[in-house]
């Protein structure tokens, strides 16, 4: 029998959802982002669960967004083309606080599930950063909008157009963490966060977080399909997608001259 690639539990009433593939830097496929909407929803609804903690396994990564050989697909197509990505409009919409654990790298899809969760503790050696343009990966709508709302508009740019790499005490300056601490003090430091949520009144941080929802709410309407289709139909068969997953595979550089 194969090893969990999604493991929950729930203790004290923290529930965890930890990516369990450490051989790819907890990068995610399809049917773990099914498995985490599930696990997401399944501990919104369970009474004996007040907060959420998001994880990876290990030391070296939290995620590193969408597993390169899934987003290839078979037929040279995409994996996204097929994935109702809903993971972080359900973090903005879960009525309880949800908490990034962030071990290591939080890159690409990794890094936007970190900054809509509600609090990010990040260990001092974490990683932020960006990757769609770099690989060929379109992201857009939502996701993209609220990180302007996290760090304002010119960082969100830098953040999404550049693809540049930050260490974890740039994201606590910029306001993409809540707190960076060693990674020996880490669960502590993150137990201290959870302590402090499950000593106030739930109902009225359900309250809170729907309030923040509210100022969310315009941009929360389109997402990344939508946009596709506006800006780029036909984007998945034109290859400029299928270049930058493959350059990134063969560990060069890629050449989107022809999709100028």
């Amino acid at each position: 029998m194969s090893e969990k690639e999604i493991l929950y539990s729930v203790k004290d009433y923290v529930a965890t959802l930890t990516i369990n593939r450490p051989k790819v830097l907890n990068a995610f496929t399809g049917d773990n982002i099914k498995e985490m909407q599930a696990l997401l929803d399944q501990a919104a609804a369970d009474r004996n669960v007040a907060v959420i903690v998001l994880t990876g396994v290990g030391e070296r990564a939290f995620c590193v967004g969408g597993d390169i050989n899934w987003e290839r697909g078979s037929g040279g197509k995409s994996g996204l083309q097929d994935l109702n990505f809903t993971f972080n409009r359900q973090i903005a919409e879960c009525p309880k606080p949800v908490i990034a654990r962030v071990n290591g790298y939080a890159i690409g899809g990794g890094h936007h599930i970190a900054y809509f969760c509600d609090f990010t503790i990040a260990a001092e050696h974490a990683i932020f950063g960006q990757n769609g343009p770099r690989v060929g990966s379109p992201a857009g709508g939502y996701i993209v909008s609220h990180s302007a709302s996290v760090i304002g508009h010119k960082r969100a740019r830098e953040l999404w157009m550049l693809c540049r790499r930050y260490t974890a005490k740039q994201a606590l300056e910029w306001g993409l963490a809540n707190a960076v601490v060693p990674m020996a003090q880490l669960d502590a430091e993150v137990r201290k966060w959870c302590d402090e949520l499950l000593a106030v009144s739930p109902t009225c941080l359900r309250i809170l977080k729907r309030s923040f929802y509210h100022h969310m709410a315009p941009i929360m309407q389109r997402d990344m399909n939508e946009l596709l289709k506006e800006v780029a139909p036909g984007y998945f068969s034109t290859g400029e997608q299928q270049e930058g997953a493959s350059a990134f595979l063969e560990k060069r550089k890629p050449d989107f001259s022809r999709f100028r």
